[in-house]
């Protein structure tokens, strides 16, 4: 049996009509084109990312999982739904904008068969002087109304455009319409998920030269027009080696911890731990091993590992199912 270990993966980069090169500051080897999203982490049809240390490398995270089970990935670490990784970690660069979206919830009937609803929330990594991001509709704003403005070729009157800087974070449950726009790069941590139902985009051209498919009707159909509980925060007020939660959901729970000096951490046997590295440089220890973190590096740590510590000088993200 194979001794638990921090598992890094192998990112599995999608090109997207809105991405860029600006993941290649994390030292990542991008494929021609405009890459828009890094799944760091995956157990999806769509993408599915390989292990590239340890004993374990050149394995999926599927065949981790499935070979592993609670063990690795914790009593909570598999979807009730789809017995799949319940997680999706993506580094996202936004040379342009998104599409104006939204998710739908577990219990869609829309959803396609084994897949799940799409939770999520973003730390931004960094944003360009004046970026911005649309996050939610602006108030009293219902389904007809936003059915007339969509009709009517006036859909950005009806959406609430909020300023972004690194550092920020946004908890975006589904129902939620939202879109990163251009000069923004967030890490990304959501329900193992890959649907999107678009509202508008821009009536630009996709990659293949022909529009993007729109989804009106599921959208106008999952859109919570109340509030799904969406809530933001800055997070400057982060101290050294103490952990901010950032959000909190059925899904996962995601904390912000600043590393200054030796920080004795330990996993349990509930959950999984995701460390997303921020910015900064440090090691992680576990045993009598360590590996070095860097800027951008994504690492998965099992329910069993036990006793770990981080040092150095870094921001990290903590994720775990709750």
């Amino acid at each position: 049996m194979t001794t638990p270990y921090p598992l890094k993966f192998q990112p599995e980069f999608k090109e997207r009509v809105w991405g860029g090169r600006a993941l290649t500051q994390f030292g990542l080897d991008l494929p021609e084109g405009h890459i828009g999203e890094g799944w760091m982490i995956g157990d999806h049809p769509n993408g599915t990312t390989k292990v590239i240390n340890g004993e374990l490398a050149g394995q999926g995270l599927d065949q981790v999982r499935e070979q592993y089970g609670k063990e690795w990935f914790g009593a909570k670490g598999f979807s009730e739904k789809n017995g799949r990784f319940p997680l999706l970690i993506k580094l996202l660069d936004c040379n342009d904008d998104l599409s104006v979206q939204v998710h739908p919830t577990d219990d869609y009937e829309g959803l396609p068969e084994g897949e799940l609803g799409k939770t999520e929330m973003w730390y931004v990594l960094d944003a360009k002087p004046g970026a911005k991001i649309i996050y939610g509709l602006k108030e009293g704003v219902d389904r007809e109304s936003l059915a007339a403005a969509i009709a009517e070729g006036r859909i950005m009157e009806a959406l609430q455009e909020v300023p972004v800087q690194a550092g920020d974070s946004f908890y975006i449950p589904a129902g939620t319409v939202h879109a990163l726009c251009a000069g923004v790069v967030v890490a990304e941590v959501q329900q193992n998920s890959d649907t999107t139902y678009r509202l508008y985009d821009y009536n630009r051209p996709g990659l293949d030269g022909k529009p993007r498919e729109l989804h009106i009707e599921d959208s106008l159909n999952v859109i919570a027009y109340e509030g799904a509980g969406a809530t933001r925060m800055k997070t400057d007020n982060a101290k050294p080696n103490e952990w901010l939660t950032l959000a909190e959901s059925p899904y996962f729970r995601v904390e912000k911890g600043i590393v200054k000096q030796p920080w004795s951490l330990s996993t349990t046997a509930d959950s999984f731990v995701i460390l997303v590295v921020c910015e900064g440089t440090g090691t992680l220890r576990w045993a009598d091993q360590e590996l070095t973190l860097g800027a951008g590096e994504c690492f998965l740590l099992p329910a069993n590992l036990g006793a770990y510590t981080l040092e150095g000088d870094c921001t990290v993200l903590r994720s775990v199912a709750p």
